[in-house]
């Protein structure tokens, strides 16, 4: 499979403009290093619009990539509450419109070939959802104009609406948001794509927008595609008395490293033993698979130094010195993995991190205002070239 790469002028222009000031300079090396990151396929975001304006731009994207015998990566970026009030925040106002939206998505596929990410964050962050070990306290989540009562439903109910929209097209491969290595524990995780119709689509995304390694996100995926094989046809004892799977009785990739401070390990001892547990409970092959955003992640996730008692380093916005990741192919050698892919776009700011600062405030890190989460962020896309493993 061929992945499609979007025109230039579909880009962000601060990419181009970014080129043409590099090469003025005199700079030609980085110029040629920036035109080399944006001429590699990467995914084409739908964050906003109506359904016939999305039908539309899905539309003329999917003719263009159809007429380069290349399959478009398309992210659906666009369900109420996105990203909860973050940087990223926006997305469709009600159910009734993102529900049209979906359909707009789907009208502007129709038979032709495409993959689409469903919602990043949009199992990752559910607003008022309960998890699965209980609690009362529930998703940090809790925007006001959301109903306590039915927005974790509601959110379930769209995802599942939308997998079935897009499969029932024929030849669009699916895939739901998985979280990464270091966010939702692996039950967690499976427990919540299950629910999200998982089984219906094409497999899970890991790592969008994020630094984790193709590595750790190998094992993690293995290892949530693992339990949701269990549970899929785990021993009858596993269920309660309403059919509920108990993914909170298995262990996870978090092990206590010191009291109160829990630690993901993806260790081999650690990874094999979990599995060999899984497969005590009746767990058969893992089958469902997986899709890796490698944008970003070829130093992998950065460790800061220096973060103030109780601050937050915000270790996912706009890290420093990170740099770009394995090239998108389908050919990834693994069997669980389907792709590996470029699905935030490298170069665009996470957002206007202020970490540990109030609102508002200069990055503590970098020493300055970070540009607004989606625009172009020269410093960082030089820090992504410069570093990229394998090297551009």
């Amino acid at each position: 499979m061929t992945f499609f790469t979007p025109k230039m002028n579909t880009l962000n222009m601060g990419a181009i403009h970014q080129v043409a000031e590099l090469r003025s300079q005199g700079k030609t090396a980085e110029a040629a290093k920036i035109s080399t990151m944006i001429d590699t396929p990467q995914a084409i975001w739908l964050a906003q619009g109506d359904s016939k304006t999305v039908m539309q731009q899905v539309r003329q994207i999917e003719s263009e990539a159809t007429g380069k015998g290349t399959v478009p990566v398309f992210v659906a970026y666009n369900i109420p509450f996105r990203d909860c009030a973050q940087f990223s925040t926006g997305g469709a106002t009600t159910k009734a419109a993102y529900l049209a939206w979906i359909d707009g998505v789907a009208a502007g596929i129709g038979s032709r070939k495409a993959v689409v990410i469903l919602e990043p964050d949009g199992l990752g962050i559910i607003p008022h959802n309960k998890d699965i070990y209980g609690g009362t306290g529930g998703e940090w989540c809790k925007p006001a104009e959301a109903d306590p009562a039915t927005a974790a439903s509601d959110r379930y109910e769209m995802m599942n609406y939308a997998v079935d929209a897009l499969k029932a097209l024929g030849n669009t491969s699916v895939y739901l948001d998985g979280t990464h290595s270091a966010w939702l524990g692996v039950q967690e995780a499976a427990a919540r794509l299950e629910r999200a119709g998982v089984r219906r689509a094409d497999g899970f995304f890991l790592n969008v927008s994020n630094y984790q390694t193709t590595g750790d996100s190998i094992q993690y995926g293995r290892l949530v595609s693992k339990v949701l094989a269990l549970s899929g046809a785990g021993p009858a004892w596993a269920y309660d008395s309403q059919g509920h799977f108990h993914y909170d009785w298995l262990s996870g990739q978090y092990v206590e490293v010191s009291p109160d401070n829990w630690q993901p390990d993806f260790s081999p001892a650690h990874v094999a033993s979990l599995i060999a547990g899984y497969d005590s409970w009746g767990a058969p092959a893992a089958t469902i698979s997986f899709v890796i955003d490698t944008s970003r992640n070829g130093q992998g996730p950065w460790t800061p130094s220096n973060v103030p008692s109780g601050g937050d380093a915000q270790v996912w916005c706009n890290p420093p010195s990170r740099g770009l990741g394995l090239a998108p192919t389908a050919d990834t050698g693994e069997a669980l993995v389907a792709a590996y892919l470029w699905l935030k776009i490298p170069g665009e700011s996470d957002g206007e991190c202020n970490r540990w600062a109030p609102a508002g405030s200069p990055d503590p890190v970098r020493g300055y205002v970070n540009p607004a989460a989606g625009e172009w962020f020269p410093a960082a896309a030089l820090e992504l070239t410069a570093n990229a493993s394998p090297s551009l």
